[in-house]
């Protein structure tokens, strides 16, 4: 079960974004990537929605009073592909880097809670939509489907992502577990709910790293002062805006491979000695020999959702057996006639 010598260097960025200028958050996206690429990483993980921002607004504002922050942020968010992809894309290639950016999605009147992975040769390797946004992210993003739970081969290995509360939804986390991630990319949004979502979100990422067999990059935004000031003056409703922070890079084994970063901006870079997956999983491989599907085993609809279907492909027409003597007439285009249809109507009826 030996593994050849492989070594990854990976980069989990804490950043603020940019709530003013339209452009300024994929600037700093960009200058992220020169930045670990000048660490030597090989993968750069950015938080959750990071561009252009994370709705923060829908968290302390009541609903009467999201209509502008809302319509701002369509107006903001980013359509796949497009202009944004392609710079980013540019920008991973010129990078030799894998790169994992959340996005607001804008997919025509709907937005979404969108993971993209691009291969270090710009490749959009994997676009895929939170299946489910969380409690008062449900104003803001429509949900995903299945069709994204999917693990994709890049130049660092076997890659997955899931955001935020995804990562409590155990089935999500065994679809990617069975597809053999070797590196799990987390995203959360940061400056939010205050220390315990820090707390709660560091059992998680080291629960899945041990259960999954797999390395966790997990990265969360920050905020300044000023910018929590500008989501709200509400000095109470200020408090649910900070702390939740938790970058962190964990190996199979549930360690930290360097100190997380809970304050300030800034990014976490570790070696990733992918050896380690086989040394985890040769105890424990949870989609593997301790796995017992015969009682237990999971079940996924990875059709992408559609809200039309052609009724040729809801209701395809069957074959009506004839018998050699029938006499058939159809008519100039193609119709059978009026006494062969009345079979094939009974039976799409049901």
């Amino acid at each position: 079960m030996a593994s050849p010598t492989r070594i990854v260097r990976a980069a989990a960025i804490q950043i603020a974004p940019d709530f003013e200028r339209p452009d300024g958050t994929l600037e700093r996206v960009c200058s992220a990537i020169d930045e670990a690429a000048a660490k030597g990483a090989q993968l750069a993980v950015f938080p959750e929605t990071f561009v252009p921002y994370y709705p923060y607004f829908s968290f302390v504002l009541p609903p009467v009073l999201q209509g502008a922050p809302h319509l701002r942020l369509a107006e903001r968010a980013v359509v796949v592909p497009g202009p944004v992809t392609q710079a980013v894309a540019e920008r991973a290639r010129a990078r030799n880097m894998v790169v994992v950016l959340g996005v607001n999605e804008r997919d025509h009147g709907s937005l979404y809670n969108t993971q993209l992975v691009f291969d270090a040769d710009g490749t959009l390797a994997l676009k895929r939509r939170k299946i489910t946004p969380t409690y008062h992210e449900r104003m803001v993003w429509g949900m995903g489907d299945g069709a994204g739970l999917k693990v994709v081969d890049t130049a660092v290995g076997r890659v997955g992502a899931l955001a935020c509360w995804e990562h409590y939804n155990p089935l999500a986390r065994y679809a990617l577990m069975a597809q053999h991630e070797e590196i799990h990319c987390a995203q959360f949004p940061g400056s939010l709910v205050g220390p315990i979502f820090a707390e709660q979100m560091e059992v998680t990422i080291r629960h899945h790293a041990l259960e999954s067999g797999c390395f966790v990059v997990n990265a969360t935004g920050w905020l300044s002062d000023e910018q929590i000031r500008s989501v709200t003056p509400d000095a109470n409703l200020q408090k649910a805006l900070r702390g939740g922070c938790h970058t962190a890079i964990v190996s199979p084994e549930g360690k930290h491979l360097a100190p997380p970063l809970t304050e300030g901006e800034g990014m976490v870079v570790a070696d990733l000695d992918m050896a380690l997956i086989a040394k985890r999983k040769r105890m424990m491989d949870s989609v593997g020999h301790y796995a017992r599907p015969e009682l237990l085993s999971l079940a996924i609809n990875d059709r992408p959702a559609q809200t039309t279907v052609p009724m040729h492909a809801a209701f395809p027409t069957p074959t009506v057996p004839r018998s050699p003597d029938h006499d058939h007439h159809d008519d100039p285009a193609g119709q059978p006639a009026a006494d062969d249809r009345t079979p094939v109507l009974r039976v799409a009826a049901g």
